[in-house]
């Protein structure tokens, strides 16, 4: 960059401050969208004829953070090949408050610490980076923008998933806070949108305006989250599905409150151990506690079981998810009449069988023809769209 009156002669501007602003973020600064966006009109308000009014056009819009300068600059001098310390001498009057990485330059790792501008693009069209070595020799590009490793998972088989790939299930599943069932109370607060309007606040906040009522004061009923229950068989059949769907009752724990239970011959109840913080600790207490898995199954005894638990209170305008193949060894009219009674007290009945995704399935098991007249819904459950539809169901 030997000519600064040229700096930006027929470059994207909105380009490179994305690129940009990316590169300031795999050196550890924290840059939000705005930021970008501010960037770039600040690049159009006020055009950077030169390396020193870009820099501070970066750092006034870029950076919010003090102890981010060091970062600021080490990777502004990367981007231009020079030094810009000499352009705001009394800024390191006093040391930061947190040291930078000794085996970095700036805290910065080094594949951020690129030369001559790599990555960055001073072409109006920018090709896009695809880290081939054939790529390595044609000077600045956007890096590629590549889907999330959680997208690429949505449709696949949760039989199909290693570690790894199920724990990110389960963080996704405990970010979905907003899609787990609500009801509505008796209770009423204010709300700017209410459909009521609340009489007594209105008249009080008149006494400012001579009693003329000139803001009105609206209210609106108030949504409490709905009680969850969950059944997960834990059968030998079940046994691929497991673990994803012990990631989904921690998710549902500790996001709903719910109350979950895993079941095979005897019913056991796994909601104190899915609320510890460490996700694999919580997992490996529920595998561990669980004594009865990969054995058979008895549907029925196990929901009558709950129901005349102290615990069957719990399932009173409740949604409860029975996680299930339907392969029962108990006799399906005994199962029958104990669905009848579940579907009296639940609010809504979901079984989540993973094998009614498989073509040309039908439930043809006696559990199954007994216990689906009095279920809300049979869903699939067993990739992550599927799961995203059990939970919304569950509204």
């Amino acid at each position: 960059m030997s000519d600064d009156a040229v700096l930006f002669r027929a470059v994207d501007r909105a380009s490179f401050a994305v690129a940009f602003s990316e590169r300031l973020r795999t050196a550890g600064i924290s840059v939000d969208l705005t930021a970008t966006e501010l960037f770039t009109e600040a690049l159009t308000v006020q055009p950077a004829d030169n390396q020193r009014r870009l820099y501070w056009l970066g750092r006034v819009t870029l950076v919010r953070r003090r102890q981010d300068l060091d970062r600021y600059d080490a990777v502004f001098a990367a981007v231009f090949a020079d030094t810009v310390v000499a352009v705001d001498p009394q800024s390191r009057r006093r040391p930061l408050d947190s040291a930078p990485d000794r085996g970095t330059s700036h805290g910065i790792p080094p594949s951020a610490m690129v030369r001559d501008g790599a990555g960055l693009p001073w072409i109006t069209m920018p090709t896009a980076a695809t880290g081939r070595a054939e790529d390595a020799n044609t000077g600045l590009a956007v890096p590629e923008r590549l889907p999330s490793a959680l997208t690429g998972l949505r449709d696949t088989p949760f039989d199909a998933l290693d570690p790894v790939q199920l724990a990110e299930v389960g963080a996704w599943l405990e970010s979905a806070r907003e899609h787990w069932p609500t009801r509505r109370t008796r209770r009423f607060a204010t709300r700017s949108r209410g459909t009521m309007i609340d009489l007594r606040a209105t008249m009080a906040r008149s006494r400012s305006t001579g009693w003329e009522p000139t803001e009105l004061v609206r209210t609106g009923p108030v949504h409490k989250p709905r009680r969850l229950v969950m059944l997960c068989d834990v059968s030998q059949s079940m046994q691929a599905f497991i673990t994803p769907y012990l990631h989904l009752m921690r998710a549902a724990t500790i996001s709903a409150g719910a109350e979950v239970f895993a079941f095979g011959t005897t019913l056991t109840r796994l909601t104190a151990v899915l609320a510890h913080r460490d996700v694999a600790v919580a997992v490996d207490q529920a595998s561990t506690l669980v004594a009865d898995r990969f054995g058979g199954t008895r549907i029925a005894t196990n929901v009558a079981g709950l129901l005349k638990s102290r615990y069957g209170a719990l399932v009173r305008g409740a949604v409860v998810i029975i996680a299930s193949d339907g392969w029962d060894s108990d006799d399906p009219e005994q199962l029958a009449r104990t669905m009848a009674r579940l579907s009296r007290r639940a609010h809504r009945v979901i079984w989540m069988n993973p094998r009614v995704a498989a073509p040309g399935y039908q439930p043809l098991t006696g559990a199954l023809v007994a216990a689906l007249p009095y279920c809300d819904a049979l869903l699939p459950g067993n990739t992550l769209d599927a799961l995203a539809e059990v939970v919304n169901s569950t509204r």
